[in-house]
């Protein structure tokens, strides 16, 4: 037995390492779930990133960079064991792999359901990223929801800065109530996230105030993560702001 382990052993020191294909950017879209958002209001926010990530400016964002191309996933989250992966990796380095990835968005069924858990869904973002078979040059997590609570699982400050001590990056989408006054009436939604949710270099907040600007500002946040440089991303804001 012992010269088959020695052989076994010897064989696997021999075999080259699993292939990880290297891009720009790994983006994890973590989207809210949660009981405060309705089926339409999901089918809401999966057309505005649908669009968002068919969108000419943000393709001319992924071809900007090195490589050309990036990976993301979007994940629907809710309580600490509901975090649903909607669309698995995909690999976006045309227009036909982005209107592929859009299609598969909006095509699946809803199933995440439950209380807030931020925390949950940031640690599973983190273990999306480093179980995948991708080397992106850039990795970040992009959460999405319409408050800061959370109510179960392991706690916004454990989870962020187990994500970021990684070399992971959060940026937020605040998400403002669509339906009512516009605002959380307890609390700063933006202020909120700057503080107990976003971390990183570089890590920053995009707001959604209303249903007309959801897609824009998807949109907006799409475009600051995926150029690597501020300047790009800059320019190509300006650019196809010109054009409207």
């Amino acid at each position: 037995m012992r010269w088959m382990f020695l052989v076994v052993a010897g064989f696997l020191f021999l075999m080259p390492p699993a292939f990880s294909e290297e891009l720009d950017l790994e983006l994890v879209l973590l989207a809210d779930a949660t009981g405060s958002i309705d089926d339409e209001e999901i089918r809401f926010q999966r057309r505005g990133y649908a669009e968002a990530i068919t969108d000419p400016s943000v393709l001319n964002a992924i071809s900007s960079n090195i490589y050309g191309k990036i990976v993301i996933t979007y994940v629907e989250w809710a309580d600490m064991f509901s975090q649903d992966v909607v669309v698995d990796w995909t690999v976006i380095d045309s227009p036909e792999s982005a209107a592929g990835f859009a299609e598969k968005l909006m095509a699946a069924p809803r199933r995440a359901y439950g209380r807030n858990a931020i925390g949950a869904a940031l640690l599973r973002g983190k273990e999306l990223i480093d179980g995948n078979a991708y080397e992106g040059l850039r990795r970040v997590i992009d959460l999405s929801a319409d408050s800061a609570n959370n109510w179960n699982g392991p706690t916004i400050p454990e989870a962020r800065a187990i994500v970021v001590s990684s070399g992971i990056v959060i940026n937020g989408l605040a998400v403002l109530c669509r339906h009512c006054s516009g605002r959380p009436v307890a609390y700063d939604l933006e202020d909120r996230f700057f503080r107990e949710i976003i971390g990183g270099p570089a890590a920053f907040v995009v707001t959604a105030d209303s249903a007309e600007t959801f897609a824009e500002a998807v949109r907006k946040k799409l475009i600051l993560e995926i150029a690597a440089r501020p300047e790009d991303s800059r320019r190509i804001l300006q650019h196809f702001a010109g054009l409207e």
